[in-house]
């Protein structure tokens, strides 16, 4: 019980230090409010407002209907300018697509030939240039092919497809965003808080005072871990209900409490890890730099961005060490797809054991540093 008691005395110290750390408490606020609204809001789902210009060397009835074809909201209103106007304008980056409608265009149409008509894209604006693209070349052929027929044309398949989309009917991109940003925040946070707590005691010198008090290695570093993982819980709960569901009207498909219990999981693995760092790191800005060379694998190669099948066989075996491939699949399965106890419970338990020995690894480390720290 003694155990027990000083290990909760600990966590409500911890979580008065926090209280007192006014950037800490904003970074909190931010991660998991405008954080999760912008990840949502601000990726377009569509092409928009790309902006083009048009040479129109024919001057014809032909490239007039295809200069007029592109309009908002994908396109914003052509730009006509002369041919020695298009690469200053695209170095500049006025423009992101400029079209070249050559002399006589209509003429060789008509006539059967297959005139070519140039299209230059600004390739470093790269969501824009990797649709805009097709857009324009199904433009271009829709508005050829009505042009010389007489009418719009419409291809008939002999076998109809019909596309059932599940989990997302609406290809949202919002819903993937707001979602995937939570779990992203969850693992940052956790490192952060509990390695710059561990920090700061040795930087304020308040780890001598622990040091001379009848509590071991083991409760401080658990006091640590069930503090900051409070936060972060309390922080992603809050975010669920209120941002992703009233706010961005995401809607949750499975059970947010059987997440949270797999967040919390979670959450004991990744504040071990951010002890561990924390003992490593001899100052805070060391702490920033081992945290972005630990941070930015979990978070790429966890299958959240990139799905893990699309990666080489050997990234896959050695991101199954990792709580947060785990994490990811169990999240997914939940929050999108409904998914219950009874699928996810592999993730429970490789959750549980990946957490047992990085909180045995960040333990043993902490037992030979806290010394030194003083």
């Amino acid at each position: 019980m003694r155990q027990i008691s000083n290990i909760f005395n600990l966590g409500i110290k911890e979580l008065r230090s926090l209280w007192r750390d006014p950037m800490m408490l904003l970074l909190i606020l931010y991660a998991f409010s405008l954080g999760i609204y912008l990840a949502a809001s601000g990726v377009p789902e569509t092409l928009h407002k790309a902006a083009i210009a048009i040479v129109d060397e024919d001057q014809s009835q032909l490239s007039r209907r295809i200069s007029s074809a592109f309009y908002p909201p994908y396109f914003t209103r052509p730009a006509m300018i002369g041919l020695d106007e298009v690469d200053p304008g695209l170095d500049a980056g006025r423009y992101t697509f400029g079209i070249d409608l050559p002399l006589n265009l209509q003429r060789d149409v008509l006539a059967g030939r297959q005139p070519i008509i140039q299209l230059n894209v600004d390739a470093t604006r790269m969501s824009q240039a990797f649709t805009g693209g097709g857009y324009i070349q199904q433009i271009i052929h829709s508005e050829v092919g009505e042009f010389t027929n007489g009418t719009r044309v419409t291809s008939v398949s002999p076998a109809d497809l019909a596309i059932r989309v599940r989990f997302n009917p609406t290809l949202a991109q919002s819903w993937f965003g707001a979602v995937m940003e939570i779990i992203n925040n969850v693992t940052m946070l956790s490192i952060v808080l509990t390695g710059a707590a561990l920090i700061r005691e040795r930087e304020h010198g308040t780890i001598e005072h622990l040091l001379v008090m009848p509590v071991t290695p083991f409760e401080i570093m658990a006091s640590k871990v069930w503090a900051m993982g409070l936060v972060v819980l309390a922080a992603c709960t809050f975010s669920l209900y209120v941002i992703v569901e009233s706010v961005v009207g995401v809607p949750i498909e499975g059970s947010i409490p059987l997440f949270l219990v797999g967040a919390g999981l979670h959450l004991f693995a990744t504040t071990s890890m951010g002890i561990f760092m924390g003992t490593v790191a001899r100052s805070m800005p060391q702490f920033g730099l081992l945290l972005m060379l630990v941070l930015l694998p979990l978070m790429l190669l966890s299958g959240g961005i990139t799905p893990r099948e699309s990666m080489p066989e050997i990234v896959q075996n050695l991101m199954l060490a990792a709580p947060t491939t785990h994490f990811v699949k169990m999240a997914q399965a939940i929050l999108y797809r409904g998914a219950g106890l009874d699928v996810v419970w592999p993730d429970f338990v490789a959750i549980l054991a990946i957490g047992a020995v990085f909180f045995s690894i960040a333990l043993s480390r902490f037992r030979k540093t806290i010394g030194a720290m003083a």
